[in-house]
């Protein structure tokens, strides 16, 4: 059995007769390890915020989704899925569901370096812009087009994220889906592109021991 510091002063290990003795009140160890999860989420999000940002300029957005709002976020990943006959999606609400937490990044739509590289596929900075006023809202998953350099400040965020579970001992995997599923409920505000990071504390990894 295992205590926490704070119960050492009411509970002891051999409690004598005159003892209140309440085990519903002592921690379980998959709620410590549930509870570490949220802990370890957090420290992911800070992996994110303080990752290397092309001019020091963040435009990094980051969301820790638990409790019920992993249903809502399964269920909207599901109706996409449904939707768009795109069965991984309906397979990933799944892993959503199971999971203890899930951090959700994502990366601001409306925003350019400034240097008119070309990689984003136009000529100029203010002619990609241009075209994102001019795109129909959510015709795609993602909103768009985006500064390239900008895609690469978020892939370094997520990697920095997943790095810091990985350190954590905490299975995780990075998903596209859960990204398009909290978009499609509005949870990040302006918001272009976003990946989701599910996370669970258990004796087998359930992001990568299952069906395609």
């Amino acid at each position: 059995m295992v205590f926490n510091r704070s119960f050492a002063k009411t509970y002891r290990c051999c409690p004598r007769k005159e003892d209140t003795y309440l085990p519903s009140a002592i921690p379980t160890p998959m709620t410590l390890e549930s509870d570490a999860v949220e802990t370890v989420a957090r420290l992911m999000a800070l992996s994110a915020r303080t990752a290397p940002k092309a001019r020091g300029t963040d435009v990094i957005k980051t969301l820790l989704v638990t409790g019920e709002d992993r249903t809502v976020l399964a269920r909207a990943m599901r109706e996409f899925g449904e939707k768009h006959n795109a069965p991984f999606f309906i397979r990933d609400a799944g892993n959503i569901e199971a999971s203890d937490a899930c951090l959700i990044i994502g990366a601001l739509l409306a925003d350019a370096v400034g240097l008119d590289c070309g990689g984003c596929g136009y000529p100029t900075c203010a002619e990609m812009l241009k075209a994102q006023g001019e795109r129909p809202q959510k015709a795609t998953p993602f909103g768009g087009p985006n500064c390239a350099v900008r895609m690469a400040d978020l892939g370094i965020a997520v990697g920095s994220a997943a790095k810091t579970a990985s350190i954590h001992n905490v299975d995780n995997r990075v998903m596209y889906t859960a990204g398009v599923g909290a978009l499609s409920l509005g949870w990040l505000e302006g918001c272009g592109v976003a990946y989701g990071i599910p996370l669970r504390a258990s004796g087998k990894d359930i992001f990568f021991d299952r069906i395609r």
